[in-house]
């Protein structure tokens, strides 16, 4: 019996279909060509003041974004690099173009003077990583790259360690990423803090420590920093500083360890009382990584309420580290929260990136900085 073989030929093509300009883009256009189909080069000047925000935008500059668009689209020499006018898609193509309307631009256009909450700021996560976060390097390298792009927002993850100085590693916890000294990243953001921005710097810290090495880095951050060093002078605020007010200053963010959290929502068998907080972590030790010992709870419904904070009865150095915080657990300390509650007005500019800062925004209800 013989063998049959079948070949079968597909002639059907498939093309890669691209998404056009969103309802937002296309609603601009119409707004400001009234109509037309295509946007001329005054047009587009105004569309640059009124819509996007950019006040200094000429006719001269929008003639150059008109000119450099054509020519990065079409052929050299084609009919569509002389002409002076854009498409739908053209717009569409500028909008979303990194090199053309990058999300931050090197000029500040906006006012500075608002409290710091009104803002979107750039920030960075895991800075120390030179790769993955499961067996890469840990190292001062990226958060000096990231400095000097313009982040303002750099994370250090704190943990205990036996073969360094300070006895503070930072790492990415549980997994075999190599370390690097606190100390060592401390140096690194002071040194290159304002290389790309005069506006302020916060630090993140992921806070694995015990009480005696939280006091070990309030030592090192205060000697580090001196004066740059922004320290909240009170805890009842009606608004927060704005970045022109921090202007080269560092303001420290943390909140309290996991360790302890963990172990406060494992309790179970005692009553929460009213006084409780969160904020009174600083006071209590969380386990050593490198070991199985369990949290000390025995006296940690004890607290003392947040207005009248005894630290005689907290560990030395622990009252110390925590008047260096400006914000904990992702928000500010004591009565700065009332103070950070603003409206988050709408984010205008229609790049990208910024889009999806606003969606972040709106749809985590939190307040993003940008500046």
């Amino acid at each position: 019996m013989g063998t049959y073989r079948i070949c079968m030929c597909f002639k059907r093509r498939y093309k890669v279909s691209e998404t056009g300009p969103p309802q937002e883009v296309k609603e601009a256009f119409m707004k400001y060509t009234e109509g037309a189909t295509q946007m001329t080069v005054e047009q587009l000047t105004r569309f640059l003041v009124e819509f996007q925000g950019e006040s200094g935008a000429s006719i001269s500059d929008a003639r150059k974004i008109v000119e450099q668009l054509l020519q990065k689209r079409y052929p050299v020499g084609t009919k569509y690099t002389k002409k002076n006018t854009l498409t739908l898609d053209d717009l569409h193509r500028y909008l979303f173009s990194p090199d053309l309307n990058p999300p931050i631009g090197d000029q500040v256009y906006q006012d500075m003077t608002a409290p710091l909450s009104h803002y979107f700021t750039y920030t960075g996560h895991n800075s120390y990583l030179t790769g993955n976060q499961i067996n890469s390097d840990c190292s001062v390298v990226p958060i000096i790259k990231a400095l000097k792009r313009g982040v303002r927002v750099v994370e250090l993850d704190m943990w205990p360690s036996d073969d360094t100085t300070h006895g503070v590693h930072v790492y990415h916890g549980w997994t075999l990423t190599t370390p690097v000294e606190i100390i060592k990243c401390l140096e690194s953001i002071r040194e290159h803090a304002f290389s790309a921005s005069p506006y302020p710097v916060i630090i993140t810290l992921e806070d694995h420590l015990t009480p005696d090495l939280q006091a070990k880095v309030a030592q090192l951050i205060t000697q580090t920093f001196e004066d740059m060093l922004f320290y909240p002078q009170s805890e009842r605020l009606k608004e927060f500083h704005s970045p022109e007010e921090l202007k080269h200053r560092i303001i420290i963010s943390t909140k309290p360890p996991k360790e302890y959290l963990k172990a406060k929502s494992e309790r179970g068998n005692k009553p929460h009382k009213e006084n409780d907080s969160d904020e009174d972590a600083w006071a209590k030790a969380p386990p050593d990584p490198t070991t199985d010992q369990d949290v000390d709870t025995s006296d940690s419904d004890s607290s003392p309420d947040e207005d009248n904070d005894d630290c005689e009865s907290r560990p030395p150095g622990a009252c110390t580290y925590k008047s260096l915080i400006a914000i904990h657990a992702g928000k500010p300390k004591g009565g700065l929260k009332e103070a950070l509650k603003v409206e988050l007005e709408k984010v205008r500019r229609l790049s990208l990136s910024e889009q999806a800062l606003e969606k972040a925004a709106s749809s985590h209800g939190t307040d993003v900085i940008r500046y």
